[in-house]
């Protein structure tokens, strides 16, 4: 079996196209090894088809990948080298979870122990023996994610790793990413849960319309595309507006009569305001969530847009997973 620390996915002018339409459009980045590396775009955006090309399920129209070093196509036993769950449906459903293992392990050279220890690292062990037609979507995700995991290998690849799963269920999965990163491996997911994908990579490639829109650290990426303000709440509006005046600061009102004051330093603010003695109800930093951050950027690069709704969902709120968990 091949062992490196430096196994890693490139990405070079990568273009594919169908027909007249170009669906992912000169893509060059790397996913390191060490860190989950966040894959993000709208829908339409060519996310599926670059992972796709990845394994060799699309050929580029133009451009190169590169599996530790190799085309897709001319890795022996490729499991070895990479796991990907792409699509938890793709298991035969006639087929016991076991059998369905056993059949991606026959074919790369994987032992039957090997089968009974992802069964019990992903929580199937019981249901093993039981056909997956039967299984929930979390169930089917778990399987999906143990095919992935059945070659031990250096480079995992996850399109939406949590969909179906359960609280419980999401834990796991975001602790299993997280491990197997700082176990040195490349780790590659797509998530359209903003708050999930928040929790859980250190980096992030950003897609729009098939381009590359983004390639940095999670911090970064929200510091470059989200507003940071200090808000400001206060039973003495007036002379909190005359001091910031007097100091050269500038703040806006805000609907709720509270104040926001950008790009100052929270401690200058509160500095200016305690030689001045205002009284202070709130004096807090307000950074933008990577949601935020990721529509500002994005929100030029949406393919299908819808308009505003009459009562606006808050923007914090999680969009819900399909289906749960048994």
């Amino acid at each position: 079996m091949h062992s490196t620390l430096d196994s890693m996915i490139e990405l070079e002018g990568v273009k594919k196209r169908y027909g007249e339409k170009t669906v992912v459009d000169d893509l060059t980045f790397k996913v390191h090894p060490g860190s989950v590396t966040g894959f993000l775009g709208p829908n339409g955006a060519g996310k599926s088809t670059t992972m796709r090309m990845m394994l060799d399920l699309d050929r580029p129209t133009a451009g190169r990948v590169r599996i530790d070093g190799k085309r897709y196509a001319d890795l022996q036993n490729p499991l070895h080298y990479i796991g990907a769950l792409l699509d938890a449906k793709a298991m035969h459903p006639g087929r016991t979870a076991r059998d369905n293992l056993m059949c991606l392990a026959l074919s790369n050279r994987i032992t039957p122990a090997r089968v009974d220890e992802v069964l019990e690292q992903v929580g199937l062990a019981e249901v093993g023996r039981k056909r997956s037609k039967n299984f929930s979507l979390g169930m089917g995700q778990r399987l999906g994610i143990a095919a992935a995991l059945l070659g031990d290998p250096e480079i995992l690849m996850f399109d939406e790793p949590v969909n179906g799963l359960d609280p419980e269920g999401i834990h796991w999965i975001r602790t299993l990413m997280k491990g197997l990163a700082n176990d040195g491996r490349t780790v590659f997911v797509s998530s359209h849960l903003m708050s999930e994908m928040a929790l859980t990579a250190d980096h992030l490639v950003v897609i729009g319309k098939g381009k590359l829109l983004a390639d940095t650290s999670m911090p970064e990426f929200i510091a470059r595309n989200s507003r940071s303000y200090v808000r400001i709440r206060t039973p003495q509006p007036e002379q909190l507006l005359d001091a910031l005046t007097a100091a050269g600061i500038e703040a806006e009102t805000t609907a709720d009569g509270a104040f926001e004051v950008a790009e100052v330093p929270v401690e200058r603010i509160g500095d200016v305001l305690a030689e001045a003695q205002v009284v202070l109800h709130e004096l807090s930093p307000q950074s933008a969530s990577l949601e935020e951050a990721f529509i500002q950027l994005t929100g030029g690069a949406t393919e299908y847009r819808s308009e505003p709704a009459a009562a606006p969902v808050s923007a914090q709120q999680e969009p819900l997973t399909a289906g749960k968990e048994a």
